[in-house]
C-alpha cells in the first residue's frame, strides 16, 4: 500500500501517489496475445506468460504510474490457473508499495454484497480499490463502506463511462431534471461528505470516461469532492485534453489538477508492436525486456501530456 496509514483512506495515497508519479492508471488487461511471441514461446504456459509479463511491466513502470487496474475478466477467461495469476498479479503490486484497482465491476446486495466485498477487500484478490456498479440502488455499497470504515479501502463507482453504448441509459434525462449520471454522482457526493479523507475526496469515486469532452469541465466542476477514474485513453480514442479537463479540481486554470487517474490498458500492454516497428525489429525478435522498456516509454509519453494538458486548461 503506496505511503498508507492504517487511520487513512487508499484515496488519500492515491492522491499522493500522483502528486509524486503523475496520472497514469496502467491497466493490465492482459490477454497473451497482446504479449510478443517470443515471451509466449519461452513460458510454460499462456498464464505463466501472462503474469512474467505484468510482473515485469510493474518492475518496469513503478515510478511512472500512479497505480494499476488489473481487469479480472482477462484472468476469469483463463480459468482456475488465470485467477491464481490474478492473485498473484494483485499481491506482487501490493508488495512493491504501489496501489492496485481490482476492476470487477460488481453491484448486488444484502449477504451476497456482502461476500463480494469479502473477496476482493480481504483474502487471496485483496485489492485497494474496486469498481462498483450502482444501478441496483446505494444499499449495494453498504457491506464494501464497512472495509471503508474498519481498513480504509475504496471505490470507483460506475458514473459516465467511456463506451459509446452508455448513452443508453446513462445520459437520459430525468422528470425532476438531470441525467441519469448526474443523480448518482449527487448521491456519490452525499456519500464523500460521510467518508472524506485528509485531502478533500471521498473514499468513494467515479468512473468518468475521457472520449466525450464537452461536458468534462462542468462534470469536474459539479463534483470537487469526487476523484475520478477516468477511461477511455488511447485505443477508445481519448486523449490529453480530454483527461485534462476532469483533473482539475475547481474546473478553472489555476486551480488543483489531481483529480483523478488516467487508465490505459491496451496502448502500454502492447507498445512493443509500435516500438519494434519504428526499430524494424521483427516481432519474433521481440524479448521481454524490449517490451516492457516500450510499456515504460509509452507510460511515460501518457504522463507528460498528461500534465502538459492539464497546466493548459
Amino acid at each position: 500500500m503506496y505511503g498508507r496509514t492504517l487511520d487513512e483512506y487508499a484515496m488519500d495515497a492515491l492522491y499522493d501517489a500522483v502528486a509524486e508519479k503523475g496520472h497514469v492508471c496502467a491497466g493490465l488487461d492482459t490477454s497473451p496475445s497482446y504479449l510478443p511471441p517470443r515471451v509466449l514461446k519461452a513460458a510454460a504456459s499462456p498464464v505463466d506468460a501472462v503474469l512474467g509479463y505484468n510482473k515485469a511491466l510493474v518492475d518496469a513502470t513503478a515510478d511512472v504510474c500512479a497505480c494499476y487496474k488489473v481487469q479480472i475478466a482477462y484472468y476469469e477467461a483463463m480459468g482456475l490457473s488465470g485467477l491464481r495469476a490474478y492473485a498473484e498479479t494483485l499481491r506482487y503490486i501490493r508488495e512493491k508499495h504501489c496501489m492496485v484497482i481490482a476492476d470487477i465491476k460488481r453491484g448486488d446486495i444484502a449477504d451476497t454484497a456482502a461476500q463480494y466485498a469479502k473477496a476482493h477487500f480481504s483474502g487471496d484478490f485483496e485489492a485497494d480499490f474496486v469498481t462498483l456498479s450502482p444501478y441496483m440502488g446505494m444499499d449495494t455499497f453498504d457491506p464494501w463502506l464497512e472495509y471503508t470504515k474498519n481498513a480504509g479501502k475504496g471505490a470507483f463507482v460506475l458514473m459516465r463511462t467511456s463506451n459509446a453504448g452508455m448513452r443508453d441509459f446513462e445520459v437520459l434525462e430525468l422528470k425532476e431534471g438531470g441525467m441519469v449520471y448526474s443523480a448518482v454522482a449527487e448521491k456519490l457526493s452525499e456519500l464523500a461528505e460521510k467518508y472524506a479523507g485528509r485531502r478533500g475526496y471521498g473514499a468513494f469515486g467515479a468512473v468518468v470516461g475521457c472520449t466525450d469532452p464537452s461536458e468534462a469541465a462542468a462534470i469536474r466542476r459539479r463534483y470537487p469532492s469526487l476523484f475520478f477514474l477516468i477511461p477511455g485513453y488511447g485505443a477508445q480514442g481519448g486523449g490529453a485534453n480530454g483527461a485534462a479537463l476532469l483533473l482539475r479540481r475547481d474546473g478553472t486554470v489555476g486551480g488543483t489538477a489531481n483529480g483523478g487517474v488516467v487508465n490505459a490498458s491496451r496502448s502500454i500492454l502492447k507498445a512493443w508492436e509500435k516500438a519494434a516497428e519504428s526499430a524494424e525489429l521483427p516481432t519474433e525478435q521481440v524479448s521481454i525486456d524490449f517490451a516492457v522498456e516500450a510499456a515504460r516509454s509509452e507510460a511515460a509519453r501518457m504522463r507528460s501530456a498528461i500534465k502538459d494538458a492539464a497546466e493548459k486548461v
